[in-house]
């Protein structure tokens, strides 16, 4: 799930001489992208105080959960981002914000990276909240998988590759029992929206993504109010 090269993400045709930018240093002593890591220290952090057993921080207080949201918690429909099931689903995901994540921010900008991460949070809990309403839900996958989802309008043929490659090893995690099928899909579906508004202009994208993120927030109101489109079996 590596993508091995930032420029795979860039455009294809090379700046002219006079175009070219000052050196810049090499790619090991860049700075770490803000975004990114604050995700990263904050998924930790709150892994480390659940493992310590600080009820504030519980996966129960912070988990998607369509009839907690109901009853007012709304906080949820973001926090689930920021909790996980598990060693193994934190590192997972934390892997993927280094080798996926760094390079979309250092892409994108740290605004617009910040926009897209927001637009896909609510793009997962939307769908969780449409067709696992009564399961609770955790993780960052959601969220990340938006991040690919916006690259794929914008990047060049090497980028879509190493896209299509990971993309084809979520989908089938997400076929495995316990894995949120809906909040990939939901969190892809919202970030490929994102890589839409992205081609139409810098500009374009900054006026019209808070449209798409309101619209995704009054769709979870509307959901949590109707109990969700589909229950679990046996609910």
């Amino acid at each position: 799930m590596v993508l091995r090269r930032d420029d795979a993400f860039g455009p294809t045709p090379g700046p002219t001489p006079e175009e070219r930018p000052p050196p810049v240093a090499p790619a090991g002593r860049r700075p770490l992208p803000p975004f990114c890591t604050a995700v990263i220290a904050t998924c930790v952090a709150v892994f480390v105080a659940q493992a310590l057993g600080v009820e504030a921080f519980s996966v129960q207080h912070w988990a998607l959960f369509g009839p907690s949201v109901r009853a007012g918690q709304w906080w949820r429909v973001l926090t689930t981002v920021l909790v996980h099931g598990g060693i193994l689903h934190i590192v997972f995901n934390m892997m993927v914000v280094v080798n996926l994540g760094f390079a979309v921010e250092r892409l994108l900008g740290t605004p617009r990276m910040a926009a897209v991460s927001l637009v896909s949070a609510l793009g997962a809990a939307a769908l969780v909240m449409a067709f696992a309403f009564r399961l609770p839900t955790v993780g960052a996958s959601g969220m990340i998988l938006g991040w690919a989802g916006a690259l794929l309008p914008v990047v060049n043929r090497q980028g879509r590759q190493n896209l299509a490659w990971l993309l084809f090893q979520v989908a089938v995690i997400s076929l495995l029992p316990g894995v949120s099928w809906q909040g990939h899909l939901g969190g892809f579906l919202a970030g490929l929206a994102c890589g839409g508004l992205l081609r139409l202009g810098g500009n374009r994208f900054n006026q019209l993504w808070p449209l798409l993120a309101v619209g995704l927030a009054l769709a979870i109101a509307q959901l949590s109010r109707m109990g969700g489109l589909v229950l679990p079996p046996g609910v």
